[in-house]
């Protein structure tokens, strides 16, 4: 793990054993910093002063920040367990199409820890895995947004249909709005974001129960998949919110 934040909601977090972190020698103090240090210490993980060229060595993504967190795997979550109604709450995920770029999904899934999305879902093919530099532009929402990774997209959507919940495809070209979406933001559902260009995949769409799209009033004909995600998600926040509150 890697980056200030990241490291600092990995502690926090407190979901993955962590053995050790390095900071680099050189690294002027600041807050947050400060409170990897502070948390490290309380839960007896050791901190390690390393020369900044070790430090960068060792690193995986471009810009570690001076910060690296040796730690245990991200533990998957089971599909079952995101389909699941908890008391009165209806299930709000995030299934994603192809992303391929580790920035758009750090982005994307932070958007989701944000808007308060109960799991995601990737496929573990043609797409972009939980890398360091993923979770470094997720700034640690990986530590607290369930991750679930699918053999194939398609039969995961499938799936959640069965369990009675709404699939709806963000695509540039729909005919609906997503400012459209009304009462089923509020029902169980699953917003299924493609690859910025491509888009959503045939087999995909086909899966689809509605595709919505982001209405675009000025010369460009689309947002890349993190801001995409953050509109939605914020969308169907709305509306369950509003609900809560009446």
């Amino acid at each position: 793990m890697e980056g200030r934040q990241a490291v600092r909601e990995l502690l926090v977090a407190g979901r993955r054993k962590v053995r050790e972190i390095w900071v680099a020698a050189d690294l002027d103090a600041n807050e947050v910093v400060g409170d990897i240090v502070d948390i490290a210490r309380t839960m007896r993980v050791q901190v390690t002063q390393v020369a900044r060229k070790r430090l960068d060595s060792q690193a995986r993504s471009e810009a570690p920040q001076g910060v690296i967190a040796f730690a245990a795997p991200l533990q998957e979550t089971e599909l079952a367990s995101l389909l699941k109604r908890r008391g009165t709450r209806q299930p709000f995920l995030v299934a994603v199409d192809g992303v391929t770029d580790p920035g758009n999904l750090g982005a994307l899934l932070r958007c989701c820890d944000g808007a308060g999305v109960h799991g995601v879902v990737l496929p573990r093919h043609r797409a972009v895995h939980i890398t360091p530099t993923v979770c470094k532009a997720a700034a640690g929402a990986v530590e607290h947004v369930p991750l679930a990774v699918v053999g194939g997209l398609p039969a995961a959507l499938a799936k959640m249909k069965e369990a009675g919940i709404w699939i709806v495809g963000l695509d540039d070209a729909a005919d609906r709005s997503l400012f459209d979406l009304g009462d089923l933001a509020v029902e169980a559902i699953c917003l299924v974001l493609g690859a910025e260009g491509s888009g959503l995949s045939r087999l995909v769409r086909e899966r689809c129960d509605l595709i919505v799209g982001i209405p675009m009033a000025g010369r460009l004909s689309s947002l890349n998949v993190s801001a995409a995600a953050a509109l939605a998600t914020y969308e169907v926040t709305r509306h369950r919110v509003s609900r809560s509150d009446t």
